[in-house]
C-alpha cells in the first residue's frame, strides 16, 4: 500500500512569528498512523528556521523550487544542493504558477526535475490542464505532455524517487471544484502511462491531487484509489484545517 502523502505548499505566505505558531500547532497534533507523512513547503527565506523547529519529528520539509542549474551565475536562484544543505528532503517543480505566471516550460521543468534527483531531494512533479485546456477535451493530452517531457529526459525508473502531483488548474482559487470522480480518472490515466513503461513503478508512485484539496472534501478525494495524498495551498496555512485533511488521510 502507497503512503499517502500530505503537502503543505505556502506559496508566498507567511512571517517568522506566523511560522512558528503554524508549525507549533501542526507538531502539536502530528497524527501517529505511519500510513502519512506530513511534509511542509514554505517560502525560501524561512526554510532554515522551519527545518530547526521541525527536527526530529515525523514532519518532512521541502522547498516551493529550485534551479535546474548546480551553481554559477545565476543570480536570485537557489540551487538544488543549497536545498539538501537546509535540510529539504522534498521539492516541488513545475508548479502551475511558476508555468503559467512565469513561462516555465516542460523542458526546463524536466531540467529541474532531473537536477533535484541528482543530489538526492525528491521531486514533487506538477501537471495539470488549464480551464481551457479542459474545456477542448485535452485534459489526457496536455499532462500525458508534461510527463512525457519528464520521461524522455529522466526515464521511468526516475519515478521510483519521485513524486506526482495532479493540478487541475481551473480547479485552484476559481470556485469550481473537481468532483472525487473526476479527479480519480486523471489520476488513472497518469499511472496508466507510467504503466505502460514500468507496471512496477507505475504502482508505486505517490500521485496527489493539487486543486484545493480542504478538511470537507479530503476524505472523499483520499477514498479514490489512484489519490494518494493533497498538495494542500490554503489550506495549509492553518494548522487546524491541515491536520484534518492529515487525519482524513489516516483514517482512509
Amino acid at each position: 500500500m502507497r503512503q499517502i502523502l500530505v503537502a503543505g505548499n505556502w506559496k508566498m505566505n507567511g512571517d517568522s512569528s506566523a511560522n512558528a505558531k503554524l508549525v507549533a500547532g501542526i507538531l502539536a497534533a502530528v497524527p501517529a498512523s505511519d500510513k502519512v507523512r506530513l511534509l511542509i513547503c514554505p517560502p525560501f527565506p524561512y526554510i532554515s528556521a522551519v527545518a530547526t523547529q521541525i527536527a526530529g519529528s515525523k514532519v518532512s520539509l521541502g522547498a516551493q523550487n529550485v534551479s535546474e542549474h548546480a551553481g554559477g551565475a545565476h543570480t536570485g536562484e537557489v540551487a538544488p544542493a543549497m536545498l539538501r544543505d537546509i535540510g529539504c528532503s522534498y521539492v516541488i517543480v513545475g508548479h502551475s504558477e511558476r508555468r503559467n505566471l512565469y513561462g516555465e516550460t516542460s523542458a526546463q521543468v524536466a531540467n529541474k526535475f532531473q537536477a533535484a534527483l541528482d543530489v538526492g531531494l525528491t521531486p514533487i512533479l506538477c501537471i495539470g490542464e488549464t480551464l481551457e485546456e479542459r474545456e477542448a477535451g485535452r485534459t489526457n493530452a496536455v499532462t500525458e505532455g508534461q510527463l512525457d517531457a519528464v520521461l524522455v529526459a529522466s526515464g521511468i525508473a526516475a519515478f521510483s524517487s519521485a513524486v506526482i502531483a495532479y493540478e487541475p488548474v481551473w480547479a485552484i482559487g476559481t470556485g469550481k471544484t473537481a468532483s472525487p470522480e473526476q479527479a480519480q480518472e486523471v489520476h488513472r490515466h497518469i499511472r496508466a502511462i507510467l504503466e505502460k513503461q514500468d507496471g512496477a513503478v507505475a504502482a508505486a508512485v505517490q500521485i496527489l491531487y493539487g486543486g484545493s484539496m480542504k478538511r470537507d472534501n479530503a476524505a472523499g478525494l483520499i477514498a479514490m484509489q489512484d489519490i494518494d495524498g493533497g498538495l494542500i495551498g490554503g489550506a495549509s496555512l492553518k494548522a487546524a484545517d491541515f491536520l484534518a485533511i492529515a487525519d482524513a488521510a489516516a483514517q482512509s
